[in-house]
């Protein structure tokens, strides 16, 4: 995909779909509120931007040489999942004033790891363009991770205010959607799926 406006609807689609870093958003929506979840966006933002550089200039070329990288790599974000998906269920058991904070590190690795980086990266993105050659692209990925990264922090903030449900809600429903995403991906990884 080489012209903007089209990168721009597959992007928005992506970006919109359900992901580790969407569950994250929501997580701190419902558990800290829309305004100070905000931040969160820049750690999107830079996590995406990060792999899909990174992607396109180390991982890319590696993967073509070494296939079983994409396996390896897959296995990896599947574990951090995982890891996240405990550490969150965990949270969701102390009491709110100690429990982890799924905060601006936390949100941009989990980008970073994010397998929609790979679809960014080798195919909504145009091929064989340097990284400063795509600096409207990623002015136009930013401008849609704040649209669509505030609408799951908001959605997240509403689900708490609606249900009237504690910020534990958040952490279970954040922990159970990663753990599910994990398990899908690792099956994938396995060559199940």
């Amino acid at each position: 995909m080489t012209d903007l406006a089209t990168f721009a609807l597959g992007a928005l689609a992506l970006l919109a779909t359900p992901g580790p870093t969407n569950t994250l958003l929501a997580t701190a929506g419902a558990t800290r509120g829309i305004k100070a979840s905000l931040p969160l966006l820049l750690a999107e933002a830079a996590g995406y931007v990060l792999a899909i550089i990174g992607l396109r200039t180390l991982v890319g070329p590696l993967m073509a040489t070494e296939p079983v990288l994409a396996n390896v790599l897959s296995a990896l974000v599947c574990v951090y999942l995982m890891y996240l998906s405990w550490k969150l269920w965990r949270a969701s058991s102390l009491p709110v004033s100690t429990t982890t904070d799924f905060g601006f590190a936390s949100v941009f690795v989990t980008t970073l790891l994010n397998p929609k980086a790979i679809v960014f990266a080798f195919t909504l993105l145009p091929a064989n363009v340097s990284a400063a050659a795509l600096a409207p692209w990623f002015s136009a990925l930013v401008v849609l991770i704040a649209l669509c990264g505030g609408a799951w922090i908001s959605f997240g903030a509403a689900l708490t205010t609606q249900t009237g449900s504690p910020p534990r809600f958040g952490y279970r429903a954040g922990a159970a959607a990663l753990f599910t995403l994990a398990l899908l991906l690792g099956s994938r990884a396995a060559g199940m799926t």
